[in-house]
């Protein structure tokens, strides 16, 4: 099988490296061409405008299922337009009382070509056998939720966004 790396660079600003007084920022570097600024979680005093573990984690398993389900979708022969993932990590403490990622949700809306349609039901059973392939959430076992939404979920989640009264 294959092996697959980063490469990762820290690098201490500080005089000493003291408990609560030195950065966590650093770089991840994907295949010597893409940077990645990464820190930790901004309630764990990161910079909110750069990239946290959590959030790379949900990154991972999002494509991954993407991938997985674009795979199935194309055996099935499914015009598949455009899929989106609003992907969201939750943190809390996991059954040790450990912090960690205690699940991941993933809200995947699809839109097929013109003219083409599929009932929910066959829609959920294509992503939850995309689930079930995918090896990212095969690693992470049961923390996964898939909250499949209609196409036109997205539209209406980002017209909240920007009109919240909607």
């Amino acid at each position: 099988m294959s092996d697959l790396s980063i490469r990762l660079h820290w690098q201490r600003e500080e005089p000493e490296l003291s408990p609560g007084k030195y950065s966590n920022a650093h770089v991840v570097q994907f295949n010597a061409r893409h940077e990645l600024e990464v820190d930790a979680a901004p309630d764990w005093g990161g910079d909110p405008a750069s990239t946290n573990p959590e959030q790379a984690l949900a990154s991972a398993l999002s494509s991954c299922h993407m991938m997985t389900f674009l795979a199935l979708a194309a055996k099935a022969k499914w015009p598949i337009a455009s899929y989106h993932d609003h992907a969201v990590a939750h943190l809390g403490k996991n059954a040790k009382g450990q912090m960690s990622v205690t699940r991941i949700d993933l809200h995947p809306i699809v839109r097929f070509d013109t003219g083409f349609t599929i009932d929910a039901q066959k829609l959920a059973e294509m992503q939850h056998r995309a689930h079930r392939y995918c090896f990212i959430a095969n690693t992470l076992a049961d923390s996964v939720e898939i909250n499949i939404l209609p196409a036109d979920a997205g539209e209406n989640a980002r017209a909240r966004e920007h009109h919240p009264a909607a």
